[in-house]
């Protein structure tokens, strides 16, 4: 379980991470991260603050009905809690994080579950680059 104050619940805070975010889809997940700004005049991370209840990482989960009924769609969102759970202490702190579960994430076995969110992550934490093609 996520302590409270690492926990998204306004549909506002939603709105803005998913906006206001990177986005990154691996497999049957769609991660959106919003990290503490960086500094553009000198283009170099501004110091991070000691971690509060104000400044910690918090992350939410979408999982809609088209992943499945109301127990598929619980346990989806347990399996993702405890995912996320382990990898909040390797983001910056500030950061925002909405986990979107597809409707494919309700037949994955939890080792796929959470390669696909580690994936999604470091896609996501990785620095925009151009794109070609």
């Amino acid at each position: 379980m996520l302590a409270a104050a690492q926990r998204l619940r306004r549909s506002g805070d939603f709105a803005a991470a998913v906006r206001g975010g990177r986005r990154a889809g691996r497999g049957a997940l769609v991660v959106h991260l919003t990290t503490p700004k960086t500094d553009i005049t000198t283009s170099t991370k501004l110091p991070e603050p000691a971690p509060t209840e104000e400044n910690s990482v918090r992350a939410g989960f979408i999982v809609s009905k088209a992943v499945g009924g109301a127990v598929t769609r619980n346990t989806v969102r347990r399996r993702l809690r405890h995912l996320v759970r382990e990898r909040l202490g390797e983001l910056p702190p500030g950061s925002v994080l909405v986990v979107r579960a597809l409707p494919a994430a309700a037949d994955l076995p939890y080792t796929r579950l959470a390669a696909d969110l580690d994936a999604a992550l470091a896609a996501a934490r990785a620095p925009k680059g151009r794109r070609h093609g």
